[in-house]
Protein backbone atom coordinates (compact mmCIF):
# COMPACT_ATOMS: atom_id res chain seq x y z
CA UNK A 1 0.00 0.00 0.00
CA UNK A 2 1.46 3.32 -0.69
CA UNK A 3 1.84 4.92 2.56
CA UNK A 4 1.52 8.42 0.60
CA UNK A 5 -1.69 9.77 1.40
CA UNK A 6 -2.97 12.26 -1.77
CA UNK A 7 -3.74 15.90 -0.76
CA UNK A 8 -7.27 16.71 0.64
CA UNK A 9 -8.28 17.99 -3.29
CA UNK A 10 -7.86 14.91 -4.66
CA UNK A 11 -9.41 12.59 -1.39
CA UNK A 12 -13.01 14.56 -2.08
CA UNK A 13 -12.77 14.41 -5.59
CA UNK A 14 -12.40 10.79 -5.02
CA UNK A 15 -15.18 10.72 -2.43
CA UNK A 16 -17.86 12.08 -4.42
CA UNK A 17 -16.76 10.06 -7.54
CA UNK A 18 -16.62 6.89 -5.15
CA UNK A 19 -13.75 5.88 -7.00
CA UNK A 20 -13.02 2.49 -6.22
CA UNK A 21 -9.53 2.51 -7.35
CA UNK A 22 -8.51 5.14 -4.34
CA UNK A 23 -9.67 2.32 -1.89
CA UNK A 24 -6.71 1.19 0.58
CA UNK A 25 -4.98 4.87 -0.46
CA UNK A 26 -6.84 6.73 2.26
CA UNK A 27 -10.02 6.72 4.67
CA UNK A 28 -12.20 9.38 5.16
CA UNK A 29 -14.53 9.75 8.54
CA UNK A 30 -17.75 11.76 8.89
CA UNK A 31 -17.05 13.69 12.23
CA UNK A 32 -20.49 14.07 12.57
CA UNK A 33 -21.22 10.24 12.62
CA UNK A 34 -18.55 9.05 13.74
CA UNK A 35 -17.82 7.03 11.50
CA UNK A 36 -15.10 6.24 8.91
CA UNK A 37 -15.50 4.91 4.96
CA UNK A 38 -13.61 3.64 2.00
CA UNK A 39 -13.47 6.18 -0.89
CA UNK A 40 -16.01 4.00 -2.48
CA UNK A 41 -18.33 3.53 0.29
CA UNK A 42 -22.13 3.28 -1.38
CA UNK A 43 -23.58 5.15 2.22
CA UNK A 44 -25.05 8.88 1.33
CA UNK A 45 -22.36 11.48 0.56
CA UNK A 46 -21.46 13.78 3.95
CA UNK A 47 -20.53 17.62 3.79
CA UNK A 48 -16.83 18.33 2.88
CA UNK A 49 -16.77 20.35 5.98
CA UNK A 50 -17.36 17.37 8.25
CA UNK A 51 -14.64 15.25 6.77
CA UNK A 52 -11.37 14.22 7.86
CA UNK A 53 -8.72 12.00 5.61
CA UNK A 54 -6.64 9.62 7.42
CA UNK A 55 -3.86 7.50 5.85
CA UNK A 56 -5.25 3.96 7.83
CA UNK A 57 -7.91 3.07 9.69
CA UNK A 58 -5.81 2.81 12.60
CA UNK A 59 -5.31 6.82 12.52
CA UNK A 60 -8.85 6.89 12.00
CA UNK A 61 -9.74 4.79 15.11
CA UNK A 62 -6.97 6.63 17.33
CA UNK A 63 -9.45 9.72 16.54
CA UNK A 64 -12.64 7.69 18.20
CA UNK A 65 -14.27 6.91 14.76
CA UNK A 66 -15.60 3.65 14.29
CA UNK A 67 -15.92 1.43 10.68
CA UNK A 68 -18.86 1.53 8.52
CA UNK A 69 -21.10 -1.04 8.94
CA UNK A 70 -21.91 -0.72 4.64
CA UNK A 71 -18.32 -0.45 3.40
CA UNK A 72 -16.60 -2.84 6.16
CA UNK A 73 -13.09 -0.62 6.16
CA UNK A 74 -11.07 -3.18 7.82
CA UNK A 75 -12.25 -6.37 5.24
CA UNK A 76 -10.06 -6.46 2.22
CA UNK A 77 -12.83 -8.23 0.65
CA UNK A 78 -15.63 -6.12 1.58
CA UNK A 79 -13.63 -3.42 -0.51
CA UNK A 80 -14.27 -4.28 -4.01
CA UNK A 81 -17.56 -6.04 -3.13
CA UNK A 82 -18.77 -2.88 -1.63
CA UNK A 83 -17.49 -0.91 -4.81
CA UNK A 84 -19.03 -3.06 -7.09
CA UNK A 85 -22.23 -2.21 -5.56
CA UNK A 86 -21.85 1.20 -5.24
CA UNK A 87 -21.34 1.30 -9.45
CA UNK A 88 -24.46 -0.47 -9.82
CA UNK A 89 -26.51 1.92 -7.60
CA UNK A 90 -24.92 4.54 -9.74
CA UNK A 91 -26.34 2.58 -12.53
CA UNK A 92 -30.01 2.32 -11.39
CA UNK A 93 -30.14 6.30 -10.74
CA UNK A 94 -28.84 7.09 -14.19
CA UNK A 95 -31.96 3.97 -15.61
CA UNK A 96 -34.79 4.98 -13.62
CA UNK A 97 -37.13 4.36 -17.14
CA UNK A 98 -35.14 1.07 -17.75
CA UNK A 99 -37.27 -2.52 -16.70
CA UNK A 100 -34.32 -3.42 -14.48
CA UNK A 101 -34.06 -7.62 -13.78
CA UNK A 102 -32.32 -8.38 -10.75
CA UNK A 103 -30.35 -10.77 -12.27
CA UNK A 104 -28.80 -8.33 -14.77
CA UNK A 105 -27.95 -6.19 -12.19
CA UNK A 106 -26.28 -8.99 -10.27
CA UNK A 107 -24.29 -9.80 -13.16
CA UNK A 108 -23.14 -6.39 -12.95
CA UNK A 109 -21.62 -6.63 -9.86
CA UNK A 110 -19.97 -9.86 -10.79
CA UNK A 111 -22.39 -11.95 -8.21
CA UNK A 112 -24.86 -14.27 -8.54
CA UNK A 113 -28.88 -13.18 -8.23
CA UNK A 114 -28.93 -14.58 -4.38
CA UNK A 115 -25.89 -13.44 -3.16
CA UNK A 116 -26.11 -9.51 -4.79
CA UNK A 117 -30.13 -9.62 -3.24
CA UNK A 118 -28.53 -10.03 0.00
CA UNK A 119 -25.09 -8.07 0.61
CA UNK A 120 -27.12 -5.01 -1.72
CA UNK A 121 -29.64 -4.69 1.23
CA UNK A 122 -27.24 -4.77 3.46
CA UNK A 123 -24.60 -2.23 2.05
CA UNK A 124 -27.16 0.02 0.83
CA UNK A 125 -29.74 -0.52 3.03
CA UNK A 126 -32.67 -1.21 0.70
CA UNK A 127 -33.03 -4.20 -2.00
CA UNK A 128 -32.57 -3.35 -5.57
CA UNK A 129 -36.31 -3.08 -6.07
CA UNK A 130 -36.31 -0.85 -3.05
CA UNK A 131 -32.94 1.50 -4.60
CA UNK A 132 -35.19 1.57 -8.21
CA UNK A 133 -38.41 2.60 -6.94
CA UNK A 134 -37.27 5.18 -4.98
CA UNK A 135 -35.40 6.95 -7.58
CA UNK A 136 -38.48 6.45 -9.76
CA UNK A 137 -40.28 8.23 -6.72
CA UNK A 138 -38.06 10.80 -6.43
CA UNK A 139 -37.93 11.55 -10.70
CA UNK A 140 -42.00 11.83 -10.23
CA UNK A 141 -41.75 13.99 -7.32
CA UNK A 142 -39.72 16.48 -9.61
CA UNK A 143 -42.36 15.58 -12.83
CA UNK A 144 -45.43 16.58 -11.03
CA UNK A 145 -44.09 19.69 -9.95
CA UNK A 146 -43.48 20.29 -14.03
CA UNK A 147 -45.45 18.10 -15.77
CA UNK A 148 -48.10 19.64 -17.48
CA UNK A 149 -50.69 16.86 -16.62
CA UNK A 150 -50.75 13.90 -14.09
CA UNK A 151 -50.32 11.54 -16.74
CA UNK A 152 -47.63 13.21 -18.38
CA UNK A 153 -45.85 13.45 -14.72
CA UNK A 154 -45.87 9.38 -14.34
CA UNK A 155 -44.85 8.74 -17.36
CA UNK A 156 -42.42 10.67 -17.71
CA UNK A 157 -40.60 9.18 -14.46
CA UNK A 158 -40.80 5.40 -15.92
CA UNK A 159 -43.57 3.51 -14.96
CA UNK A 160 -46.19 2.06 -16.98
CA UNK A 161 -49.26 2.83 -16.02
CA UNK A 162 -51.27 5.28 -13.46
CA UNK A 163 -52.64 1.89 -11.65
CA UNK A 164 -48.88 1.14 -10.88
CA UNK A 165 -48.13 4.58 -9.11
CA UNK A 166 -50.90 4.12 -7.10
CA UNK A 167 -50.26 0.35 -5.59
CA UNK A 168 -46.37 0.59 -5.58
CA UNK A 169 -46.06 4.36 -4.00
CA UNK A 170 -48.83 5.90 -2.25
CA UNK A 171 -47.50 5.24 1.48
CA UNK A 172 -44.04 6.85 0.29
CA UNK A 173 -45.09 10.10 -1.73
CA UNK A 174 -47.55 10.44 1.76
CA UNK A 175 -50.74 10.84 -0.48
CA UNK A 176 -52.16 9.66 -4.35
CA UNK A 177 -50.70 11.55 -6.97
CA UNK A 178 -54.08 13.08 -7.53
CA UNK A 179 -54.68 14.05 -3.79
CA UNK A 180 -51.01 15.43 -4.44
CA UNK A 181 -51.85 17.90 -6.60
CA UNK A 182 -55.09 18.69 -4.80
CA UNK A 183 -54.03 19.81 -1.85
CA UNK A 184 -54.98 16.75 0.11
CA UNK A 185 -58.80 18.19 0.00
CA UNK A 186 -61.63 16.19 1.17
CA UNK A 187 -59.80 13.50 3.31
CA UNK A 188 -61.53 12.05 6.53
CA UNK A 189 -59.67 12.00 9.47
CA UNK A 190 -60.52 9.86 12.57
CA UNK A 191 -58.71 11.11 15.52
CA UNK A 192 -57.45 9.33 19.04
CA UNK A 193 -55.55 10.66 22.02
CA UNK A 194 -53.05 8.47 24.18
CA UNK A 195 -50.60 9.05 26.94
CA UNK A 196 -46.62 8.08 26.48
CA UNK A 197 -43.89 8.43 28.64
CA UNK A 198 -43.15 11.93 26.71
CA UNK A 199 -46.13 13.32 27.29
CA UNK A 200 -49.65 13.25 25.89
CA UNK A 201 -50.14 12.75 22.21
CA UNK A 202 -53.07 12.48 19.81
CA UNK A 203 -53.05 10.12 16.80
CA UNK A 204 -55.39 11.60 13.98
CA UNK A 205 -55.35 8.31 10.83
CA UNK A 206 -56.52 8.36 7.19
CA UNK A 207 -58.46 5.23 5.48
CA UNK A 208 -54.23 4.49 4.12
CA UNK A 209 -52.72 5.55 7.53
CA UNK A 210 -51.77 8.24 10.25
CA UNK A 211 -51.44 11.57 9.24
CA UNK A 212 -50.85 13.30 12.42
CA UNK A 213 -49.22 12.65 15.67
CA UNK A 214 -47.90 15.13 18.20
CA UNK A 215 -47.24 16.27 21.33
CA UNK A 216 -49.09 18.02 23.39
CA UNK A 217 -50.47 19.52 27.16
CA UNK A 218 -54.22 18.34 26.57
CA UNK A 219 -56.67 16.78 24.19
CA UNK A 220 -58.30 20.14 23.53
CA UNK A 221 -55.05 21.67 22.07
CA UNK A 222 -54.09 19.04 20.28
CA UNK A 223 -57.49 18.24 18.74
CA UNK A 224 -57.36 22.65 17.83
CA UNK A 225 -53.68 21.83 16.12
CA UNK A 226 -55.10 19.03 14.07
CA UNK A 227 -58.06 20.87 12.77
CA UNK A 228 -55.67 24.09 12.34
CA UNK A 229 -53.35 21.45 10.26
CA UNK A 230 -55.94 20.12 8.59
CA UNK A 231 -58.72 22.92 7.82
CA UNK A 232 -59.62 21.18 4.40
CA UNK A 233 -60.51 17.66 6.14
CA UNK A 234 -63.59 16.16 7.42
CA UNK A 235 -62.17 14.97 11.27
CA UNK A 236 -64.57 12.91 13.93
CA UNK A 237 -63.27 10.91 16.38
CA UNK A 238 -62.27 7.77 16.03
CA UNK A 239 -65.00 4.76 15.92
CA UNK A 240 -65.14 2.02 18.41
CA UNK A 241 -63.98 -0.37 15.62
CA UNK A 242 -60.64 1.01 15.10
CA UNK A 243 -59.81 1.06 18.81
CA UNK A 244 -57.65 -2.10 18.21
CA UNK A 245 -55.95 -0.63 15.67
CA UNK A 246 -55.31 2.23 17.83
CA UNK A 247 -53.93 0.25 20.67
CA UNK A 248 -51.57 -1.49 18.50
CA UNK A 249 -50.18 1.76 17.55
CA UNK A 250 -49.58 2.51 21.04
CA UNK A 251 -48.06 -0.53 22.07
CA UNK A 252 -45.62 0.16 19.11
CA UNK A 253 -44.81 3.70 19.95
CA UNK A 254 -44.56 2.44 23.65
CA UNK A 255 -42.24 0.20 22.70
CA UNK A 256 -40.11 2.59 20.34
CA UNK A 257 -39.80 5.19 23.03
CA UNK A 258 -38.58 2.25 25.63
CA UNK A 259 -35.71 1.32 22.51
CA UNK A 260 -37.21 -1.72 22.42
CA UNK A 261 -38.30 -1.27 18.80
CA UNK A 262 -35.44 1.20 17.07
CA UNK A 263 -37.94 0.62 13.48
CA UNK A 264 -41.51 2.09 14.07
CA UNK A 265 -42.64 1.05 10.84
CA UNK A 266 -45.92 2.08 10.48
CA UNK A 267 -48.76 3.23 7.61
CA UNK A 268 -47.95 6.65 6.81
CA UNK A 269 -50.45 9.39 4.79
CA UNK A 270 -48.72 12.80 4.90
CA UNK A 271 -49.14 16.00 3.32
CA UNK A 272 -47.44 18.86 2.64
CA UNK A 273 -45.10 20.40 -0.51
CA UNK A 274 -43.00 18.74 -2.61
CA UNK A 275 -39.97 20.01 -1.12
CA UNK A 276 -41.52 18.92 2.86
CA UNK A 277 -42.46 15.87 1.74
CA UNK A 278 -39.00 15.35 -0.21
CA UNK A 279 -37.29 16.40 3.02
CA UNK A 280 -39.18 14.07 5.62
CA UNK A 281 -38.92 10.94 3.11
CA UNK A 282 -35.09 11.42 3.79
CA UNK A 283 -35.41 12.18 7.62
CA UNK A 284 -37.16 8.31 7.37
CA UNK A 285 -33.18 7.14 6.24
CA UNK A 286 -31.58 8.59 9.01
CA UNK A 287 -30.40 5.16 11.04
CA UNK A 288 -31.69 4.66 14.41
CA UNK A 289 -29.52 6.52 17.32
CA UNK A 290 -27.71 8.57 14.84
CA UNK A 291 -28.39 12.54 13.48
CA UNK A 292 -27.44 14.30 10.80
CA UNK A 293 -27.05 18.15 10.65
CA UNK A 294 -29.50 20.56 8.09
CA UNK A 295 -26.72 21.15 5.94
CA UNK A 296 -25.93 17.47 5.91
CA UNK A 297 -29.28 16.69 4.71
CA UNK A 298 -29.79 19.48 2.33
CA UNK A 299 -26.85 17.90 0.53
CA UNK A 300 -28.04 14.46 0.72
CA UNK A 301 -31.52 15.91 -1.29
CA UNK A 302 -29.37 17.22 -3.80
CA UNK A 303 -30.41 21.03 -2.80
CA UNK A 304 -27.04 22.25 -0.26
CA UNK A 305 -28.45 25.92 -0.42
CA UNK A 306 -31.41 25.05 0.96
CA UNK A 307 -30.46 24.66 4.71
CA UNK A 308 -33.10 27.10 5.67
CA UNK A 309 -36.15 25.47 3.97
CA UNK A 310 -34.73 22.39 5.32
CA UNK A 311 -34.91 23.91 8.31
CA UNK A 312 -38.38 24.98 8.35
CA UNK A 313 -39.44 21.34 6.96
CA UNK A 314 -38.12 19.80 9.95
CA UNK A 315 -40.68 22.70 12.05
CA UNK A 316 -43.29 21.76 9.79
CA UNK A 317 -43.10 17.87 9.80
CA UNK A 318 -46.57 17.15 12.21
CA UNK A 319 -46.45 13.10 12.32
CA UNK A 320 -43.56 13.02 15.37
CA UNK A 321 -40.85 10.19 15.74
CA UNK A 322 -42.30 8.44 12.07
CA UNK A 323 -40.67 11.47 10.90
CA UNK A 324 -37.99 11.56 12.62
CA UNK A 325 -37.01 15.48 12.94
CA UNK A 326 -35.52 14.78 15.92
CA UNK A 327 -32.65 13.60 14.52
CA UNK A 328 -31.68 16.94 12.93
CA UNK A 329 -29.65 19.21 14.84
CA UNK A 330 -27.38 22.17 14.04
CA UNK A 331 -23.82 21.62 12.64
CA UNK A 332 -22.00 22.43 15.57
CA UNK A 333 -23.86 19.50 17.62
CA UNK A 334 -26.33 22.15 19.31
CA UNK A 335 -30.28 20.80 19.48
CA UNK A 336 -31.66 23.58 18.18
CA UNK A 337 -35.60 23.91 17.99
CA UNK A 338 -38.34 21.30 17.74
CA UNK A 339 -41.92 22.00 17.65
CA UNK A 340 -42.38 20.08 20.47
CA UNK A 341 -39.81 21.19 22.82
CA UNK A 342 -36.10 20.89 23.35
CA UNK A 343 -36.43 18.69 26.51
CA UNK A 344 -38.24 15.86 24.47
CA UNK A 345 -35.72 16.01 21.66
CA UNK A 346 -32.78 15.41 24.30
CA UNK A 347 -34.58 12.61 25.67
CA UNK A 348 -35.03 11.35 22.08
CA UNK A 349 -31.65 11.33 20.72
CA UNK A 350 -30.14 10.08 24.25
CA UNK A 351 -32.58 7.16 24.40
CA UNK A 352 -31.88 6.21 21.02
CA UNK A 353 -27.78 6.99 21.42
CA UNK A 354 -27.90 4.37 24.27
CA UNK A 355 -29.80 1.88 22.88
CA UNK A 356 -27.77 1.88 19.85
CA UNK A 357 -24.98 1.05 22.31
CA UNK A 358 -26.12 -1.43 24.32
CA UNK A 359 -26.50 -3.82 21.21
Amino acid sequence: MNTEIPDDAVCWQAVQTRDAAMDGRFFYGVMTTGVYCRPSCASRQPLRRNLRFYRDAASAERDGLRPCKRCKPRDPAAGAEAARIAEVCRYIETHVDAKLSLAALAQRAHLSPFHFQRRFKAIVGLSPREYADACRLKTLRRELRAAPSLSDAIYGAGYGSGSRVYERIDTRLGMTPAEYRAGGQGVAISYACGQTPLGQILIGASDRGICFLQFGDDDASLIAALRSEYPQARIAAMAPVRAPQFHDWMQRLGEHLAGRRPQLELPLHTRGTAFQLEVWKYLQTIPYGEVRSYSEVAAAIGKPSAVRAVASACARNHVALLVPCHRVIRGDGALSGYRWGLERKRVLIDQERATRGGR
